[in-house]
């Protein structure tokens, strides 16, 4: 889908959708409980659906009450059957979640992704597997593993993506006993742990952090769970960022005590309306990159956006189509190995096609840049969106932005 994005000032009163990286959790946890769970405010995007699929094929039955309620009755942890093909679309969380938590219920498993995720790393898990002696074999974009994870110690980088932590954590109650993960660098993405372990408590699982990683007991159960996912700061981002560049947004439904790491963003918000020099460190909040992209790039002064080498493995090198992108539109901007600098200016000019390279946050970054452009932008590949944000336009455009399909 290809659509004209004309200059005109947003307005009104927006709660983002909720959170893609708390609902991942919560629904994985209601699955595997021993009981049904009853959770609301669920956004039903392609990453969200694509584990919601999962989850029923290794035993949940889920159920949609209506368009943002689920039912979930759980499979206990039950063992799956064997020979499964989880289609994990194109959600990270999806595959680095449930690699650990299948292995944990089924002896032979395979995992099919789509776009970029299987190009993105597996590292981590392949070193386990080869310390444990599970056999993996990753052929295009279906990676197959036979085996099942014992109760031991599993050892791994602090600096690599949370979600391979995050997957361990889960699976590893489920094994008949204690294992202990153990962190060989300092942790990174530490907000991201923590919203794990928030989640994990909600369904009685007991963790105990240790000096370098954490102890789990083994033999525990899932409890169902009664509760809503909180609106997603990851989302709100690009919101808070279209009004510090001139439209009058009032944001609502956000929880100021949550755990997520993406609310940094109302911090790095104010910082940025400073005027001067200013560096925001990205590495605990890398989704941030694009909104705050977009406000430094029509801000008083420079800015450097520092800590972003992981950005480079989402589903597009986010520094290079955050740099492609903006630069299109008239942004100073220069792209390094691990950061971006950008230079303010004060008007963006527009008058372009741009393509979303695939990527949800890249079309919602230039939504928002479109705002301050003097000229429509064209963009394309617009239907991005639908993987985090499916109401995205829908939302666009009762704040008032004025989009127009066009033919490629």
């Amino acid at each position: 889908m290809n659509l004209m994005i004309s200059p005109h000032v947003l307005s009104g009163s927006i709660t983002p959708p909720a959170s893609k990286s708390q609902g991942h959790r919560l629904i994985m946890g209601c699955a595997l409980s021993a009981g049904t769970s009853r959770l609301q405010d669920v956004s039903n995007s392609q990453d969200i659906t694509a584990t919601l699929e999962c989850m029923k094929a290794l035993g949940a039955d889920v159920q949609w009450e209506d368009g943002t309620t689920l039912s979930i009755a759980g499979s206990a942890g039950q063992a799956a059957p064997e020979g499964l093909v989880l289609d994990c679309g194109e959600s990270g969380s999806t595959l680095r979640f449930l690699i650990p938590i299948a292995l944990a219920l089924t002896g032979s498993v395979s995992f099919r992704g789509h776009g970029r995720l299987m190009q993105r790393p597996q590292t981590p898990y392949f070193e386990i597997f080869q310390e444990k002696g599970i056999p993996y074999r990753l052929t295009g974009d279906l990676l197959t593993v036979k085996g099942q994870l014992a109760p031991g110690r599993y050892r791994l980088q602090g600096n690599v993506s949370s979600q391979f932590i995050t997957g361990l954590l889960y699976a590893l109650p489920l094994l008949a006993g204690d294992s202990d993960i153990q962190l060989t660098t300092p942790l990174e993405s530490e907000s991201y742990v923590d919203l794990t372990l928030d989640a994990l408590s909600h369904f009685g699982i007991i963790i105990s952090p240790t000096a370098d990683g954490w102890h789990i007991p083994g033999g525990q159960h899932y409890q169902p769970y009664g509760g809503h996912v909180e609106a997603d700061y990851s989302q709100a981002g690009f919101y808070y960022a279209a009004r510090e560049i001139g439209n009058p947004i009032t944001i609502t439904g956000m929880n100021p005590h949550s755990v997520q790491g993406d609310r940094i963003v109302v911090d790095y918000m104010e910082k940025l309306a400073q005027p001067g020099p200013v560096e925001l460190d990205v590495r605990d909040c890398p989704d941030l990159v694009p909104p705050l992209a977009v406000r430094a790039a029509l801000r008083d002064g420079d800015t450097v956006i520092s800590g972003a080498a992981r950005l480079r493995l989402k589903e597009s090198d986010r520094l290079a189509s955050v740099t492609s992108v903006l630069r299109s539109l008239g942004a100073q901007i220069e792209e390094h190995p691990d950061s971006l600098t950008i230079h303010g200016v004060p008007q963006l000019q527009g008058g372009i096609s741009v393509d979303s390279w695939g990527d949800h946050r890249i079309a919602m970054m230039t939504a928002i840049a479109a705002t301050a452009c003097r000229r429509p932008v064209t963009l394309t590949g617009a239907e991005s969106v639908n993987k985090s944000y499916p109401t995205f336009w829908n939302d666009y455009c009762r704040l008032g932005g004025c989009i127009q399909e066009v033919s490629s």
